[in-house]
């Protein structure tokens, strides 16, 4: 059997399951202290601007330590299989979304090393042999840790840089192409004008031709502004609104079979945000028109709402069969989509609308199948 990249790792750290055995034990007499340790923890990269910025501050911290809680439970009572790593791998991810130097992270793991290392000398004070050997086992996941983090922060890092590369070619195609594509767009639309006011406008059959070239110079259009839009900076226009009438507003353009049903729950309880309410309704109407072909015929799409400290946070759910693994960490780029007939810039749009309104959306699928994202959007100060 070939070896994973997870147990190349363990074998060059001689991670062994003796370690596991000791870390368990450490996890006993440290876990009380937790809360102290991340405290600790998040002191020391708040005191450092860079650091602090890209967490946004204190105000993402208690999030955050939550977070930090839960990595210490795993660190030390295991199991360290392929789920392990693969949440070690979604924390080196995390930390490329957020662009958080990496010598932030190694400093601040540094921090970890140190307090665990105080408790155990602190709990093993005249048993040398026994100190020693908790401190490898320590020394050894948490180098372990380290080597995931940084392997799959440098492969997410190239393959960002990679995207960059490929957006920034494609919107000087875009802009290029798209203003190229507005004037005969513009003639059609003018002779199909003129046409529909002769004669031959009143013969059922050419007047049903009409029409559909009609829909599909609109058709064009719209692809037109999205590519465009993709590429230049819409200036916001920043006022109060209520997420609730802006997705009733969105509803109004979405076509859905009689078999699926659209619903929203705790729209009507959010706070006023403060935003652009024309882009935030294109928005849903991009994730629900993409749900609602997902779904077909007869099923659901959902919306929840809830809000944390600083934000509020939308879940958008569907019946349909999610997402394959192969296009999930595409999915927003521009020009990747499943859909027949789609030219993949509904995400890639939703994405970039909800960046410059200092929020974000990924990809979150639970159990049992379907579709599942995660919006979120800052609250306004003294929001109400």
């Amino acid at each position: 059997m070939v070896e994973t990249l997870f147990e190349e790792l363990k074998r060059y750290v001689g991670f062994e399951p003796a370690d596991g055995l000791l870390l368990r034990e450490l996890h006993e007499v440290v876990r009380p202290r937790f809360p102290a340790i991340a405290d600790v923890f998040y002191a020391r990269i708040l005191r450092h601007e860079g650091a602090s910025k890209a967490l946004a501050g204190e105000s993402q911290v208690g999030q955050l330590k939550v977070s930090l809680l839960t990595w210490m439970e795993q660190l030390l009572s295991g199991p360290w299989d392929e789920d392990y790593y693969q949440a070690r791998c979604r924390i080196g991810r995390m930390h490329v979304r957020v662009a958080l130097p990496q010598h932030y992270m190694l400093g601040a793991m540094n921090v970890l090393r140190q307090e665990f290392n105080l408790l155990i000398a602190e709990h093993h004070a005249g048993q040398p042999e026994r100190l020693r050997a908790m401190s490898f086992a320590l020394g050894k996941i948490l180098d372990l840790d380290l080597a995931i983090m940084l392997h799959t922060f440098r492969e997410d890092l190239l393959a960002q840089q990679a995207r960059h590369e490929r957006l920034s070619t494609f919107g000087q195609l875009v802009g290029s192409i798209g203003h190229e594509l507005r004037n005969p767009l513009g003639v059609i639309e003018t002779s199909l004008f003129i046409l529909k006011g002769r004669p031959l406008a009143s013969d059922e059959r050419a007047a049903k031709h009409l029409a559909r070239i009609g829909e599909q110079v609109a058709l064009a259009n719209r692809i037109v502004s999205d590519l465009l839009d993709m590429i230049r900076d819409r200036p916001l226009k920043r006022e109060s609104l209520r997420l609730e009438a802006v997705w009733k507003d969105a509803l109004s353009s979405v076509h859905a079979p009689a078999g699926v049903s659209l619903r929203a729950e705790g729209l009507e309880s959010l706070p006023t945000l403060e935003g652009d309410p024309g882009q935030i309704r294109q928005v849903f109407v991009n994730l629900m028109e993409n749900a609602v072909q997902a779904v077909g015929d007869t099923g659901s799409v959902r919306l929840s709402a809830s809000t944390e400290p600083d934000a509020v946070v939308l879940v958008l759910e569907d019946s349909g069969p999610g997402v394959s693994e192969a296009i999930r960490r595409r999915m927003f780029e521009p020009l990747i989509t499943t859909k027949s007939g789609g030219i993949g810039l509904g995400l890639p749009l939703v994405k970039r609308i909800l960046e410059r309104h200092g929020g974000s959306i990924l990809y979150d699928p639970q159990g049992g199948g379907g579709a599942r994202f995660v919006l979120r959007l800052a609250l306004p100060p003294h929001s109400t």
